[in-house]
């Protein structure tokens, strides 16, 4: 197994289900309820020093899945061109998160995950199986379906692990 493959593997490993469509509404409304229940002051905490704020982990969730989204667009229309990585990081210093209330950020999420639902959901099940190449390596569109999924439960567990516990909520 190569390190992408082991890289996806642990997101893909995240996936309670063999039904990763239905995980991707149910990871998408157990993210929104959690975020509903915070207070704008809660949605500033971070967990340890440099590490980011509640605020700032649903904006790269939202930002996360964006990209799968054109990723999974883009392959499953057949585009061949080399699609770029992104350096989460960059982007995290980029998003201006902690201007914007909690309400805004959830809202967007909310867009966004209603949006990959609506496009995956419409694709032809031999759109699933096209391939493109991300950041270098080749990938299939339903596989980075299943990466958005695995990405909100990986954080889903961090959340619930690293944050709410220390918020007092577990």
């Amino acid at each position: 197994m190569t390190d992408f493959q082991k890289y996806i593997q642990r997101y893909l490993d995240q996936i309670p289900s063999g039904n990763w469509l239905e995980q991707l509404k149910i990871s998408g409304e157990k993210t929104a309820g959690i975020y509903a229940n915070l207070t704008e002051e809660q949605s500033r905490f971070a967990y340890a020093e440099g590490k980011w704020t509640l605020k700032g982990l649903l904006l790269h969730l939202s930002d996360t899945e964006r990209v799968f989204q054109y990723r999974i667009l883009a392959f499953a229309r057949g585009d061949k061109n080399n699609l770029p990585g992104f350096d989460e990081n960059e982007y995290a210093d980029q998003s201006f998160a902690e201007e914007r209330s909690l309400e805004s950020l959830l809202e967007e999420y909310k867009l966004v995950r209603k949006s990959s639902e609506i496009l995956l959901e419409n694709l032809r099940p031999s759109a699933l199986q096209n391939k493109g190449t991300a950041n270098g390596h080749e990938i299939s569109v339903e596989t980075i379906g299943k990466l958005i999924v695995g990405h909100n439960y990986h954080h889903l567990n961090i959340i619930e692990e690293r944050y709410l516990s220390k918020l007092g909520f577990m």
